[in-house]
């Protein structure tokens, strides 16, 4: 800080001349102590000048409301939300988040830096602090087939700005701990900065040479367990709950149960979309959700504000102290914990201020790109008596790898599988590159019937993915998504019910975020309609089958990908 504008501050800060602002009569939260105390909180310059008793040229009376530092999302892809990222944030803000630590891999893994640029360009004036971490996995794995390569070598470019803190979800942990030299090189890049992680369900010893890597974050924990394990190997685990993974019950649940410190412990939502955070809330819902469970209401606020700040390196964040940014959070109460007002850097977020939404280059509504296709290539040959299905879980993004007898038909003297209320056919199909890779492959749990579902919306390639019953609708649900260069798509019996186009990267929208809402208020339950089980989030769920780093099987353009063993199988009825 300047030296002058330290000695205007240090004279409010001391009493000796009033505040710009002074919130009065706050039940205040510190977080560094992780209790409440009814005091004044004076602001100047958008930074906090201090706690205790002030007069301010401008005063907010807050009655005995609670006052706490602004939340922190410390993991998402904004993307996944579907909307343009200036809309994202500030509907996020208006729930408390005004910290938001975004992993760009999404739109890197379709237009490389271009991709990377056009997240910090479209948040660079959003009222809230928007910092990115470097995608580490661009592609997630050798077996994808993306859009654009990211190496080392164009990591350096960004090094030096300010908004980026580090290595972003390294999810090939095979790479990793067998010593590959391009990953390597990148945890080399930022060494001494934050290195996200992406572990799932590793061996103790690969976990252990996970973390030897320098990775100290991981929100891939689904349950209380190895939450733990990651614990006591000095990572953070950032407890996710989004639209389609929910792992905050299993984890809180066990932490409350066993009294467990919650330091080594944030919150996230890696995937929300946008309607979900407009009806739930964002990180507010996931603090509200852990102290229902039984967490004590100043350990989740913690684990919500100062323990990510510290995470992250953000020592201006997180805390109500002198020196802090201004970033403020009022609620009514701490048993509904219903945000009443949010300030960043002093400034009242209002409610119902407009985005502008900001134009992207032509290129990236221009991304869709497919060969060879038609519905003939749609058809499985059945060509042994079991196959490998992909049974889907309700509420969870894992799969299970089964061996399973499947329906099948007679069809021009060939033996094809047969879609039925239990099996359906889903195939991915390459389309950024005009190879006309495709592979199709036999899902169970998810139980759509009388058509088909379709996304470019594919984590982390972001091909083209349908599930259907039949070949017809799957063929004309993807035909749907050229047309509109991407989007998430519905089709019954043989017309297409309705379309969100996402022509930014087959990623965003730029129509509003009113017209998502619009859309995926039809479109979500006309889907439930169509079988698919509630406990689905029907394309957020259908957006990672093909993603090749969870367990336990994958469907990608090669073909089935059994992730445990490391294999590719050209047809589901490989052995």
């Amino acid at each position: 800080m300047e030296l002058e504008k330290y000695r205007v501050l240090s004279r409010m800060a001391r009493g000796m001349e009033k505040a710009e602002l002074v919130f009065k009569n706050a039940n205040v939260f510190f977080a560094h102590t992780g209790e409440f105390i009814k005091c004044d909180v004076a602001v100047a310059q958008g930074t906090i000048l201090g706690t205790g008793s002030y007069e301010g040229e401008r005063e907010i009376d807050l009655n005995g409301k609670y006052l706490c530092p602004g939340f922190i999302d410390s993991h998402l892809h904004l993307e996944s939300t579907l909307v343009t990222p200036g809309e994202l944030v500030r509907q996020a803000a208006q729930c408390g988040t005004t910290t938001f630590i975004v992993d760009p891999h999404e739109s890197a893994n379709v237009s490389g830096t271009d991709g990377i640029d056009y997240i910090l360009e479209q948040t660079e004036s959003v009222p809230a602090n928007v910092y990115v971490m470097m995608p580490s996995c661009v592609p997630s794995t050798q077996v994808d087939d993306n859009g654009a390569l990211l190496t080392a070598g164009k990591m350096k470019a960004y090094l030096e700005n300010p908004r980026i803190l580090g290595l972003g979800e390294v999810m090939d942990a095979v790479s990793v701990v067998e010593g590959s030299i391009s990953m390597h090189e990148k945890l080399a890049l930022f060494q001494g900065k934050v290195k996200d992680g992406h572990a799932p369900f590793l061996e103790t010893g690969e976990l252990n040479a996970y973390r030897l890597a320098g990775i100290t974050t991981d929100h891939e924990c689904v349950d209380y367990d190895y939450a733990m394990e990651e614990c006591r190997r000095g990572m953070q685990v950032l407890i996710r709950e989004g639209s389609a993974a929910r792992n905050l019950e299993a984890i809180v649940k066990g932490i409350v149960e066993h009294g467990t410190d919650t330091d080594s412990f944030c919150f996230c939502t890696d995937d929300k979309h946008i309607e979900e955070i407009q009806r739930d809330g964002h990180i507010n819902y996931n603090i509200k959700k852990a102290v229902q469970l039984g967490l004590p209401v100043e350990k989740a606020l913690k684990m919500a504000t100062i323990q990510a700040a510290r995470c992250y390196g953000l020592t201006h964040l997180g805390a109500i102290a002198p020196g802090c940014q201004a970033d403020l959070v009022v609620l009514d109460d701490l048993k509904d914990l219903k945000v009443l007002e949010v300030y960043h850097k002093g400034k009242k977020i209002e409610q119902e201020e407009k985005t502008e939404i900001l134009p992207c280059a032509p290129k990236l509504k221009n991304t869709v790109h497919l060969l060879n296709l038609s519905e003939e290539r749609f058809k499985l040959l059945c060509t042994g008596d079991k196959a490998h299905v992909i049974e889907m879980m309700e509420g969870q993004i894992t799969t299970m790898d089964k061996r399973e007898e499947v329906p099948w038909e007679e069809n021009d003297g060939e033996k094809v599988f047969a879609p039925n209320a239990s099996y359906q056919k889903i195939a991915v199909l390459e389309r950024h590159k005009y190879t006309g890779k495709m592979a199709a492959g036999i899902v169970k749990g998810f139980g759509l019937q009388g058509g088909a579902i379709a996304s470019s919306v594919s984590h982390d390639s972001h091909n083209i993915i349908v599930v259907g019953d039949n070949d017809r609708d799957m063929y004309l649900a993807v035909k749907e998504l050229m047309r509109t260069q991407g989007g998430y798509t519905l089709v019954e019996n043989g017309t297409v019910y309705d379309t969100l186009a996402l022509p930014v990267m087959g990623l965003i929208s730029d129509e509003g975020y009113e017209t998502v809402q619009e859309k995926l208020s039809r479109m979500i339950p006309k889907a439930h309609e169509m079988g698919i089980k509630e406990g689905f989030d029907p394309f957020i769920t259908l957006s990672f089958m093909a993603l090749p780093v969870l367990p336990q099987v994958r469907i990608t353009p090669r073909g089935i990908y059994l992730v445990d063993e490391d294999r590719m199988l050209k047809s589901p009825f490989d052995q």
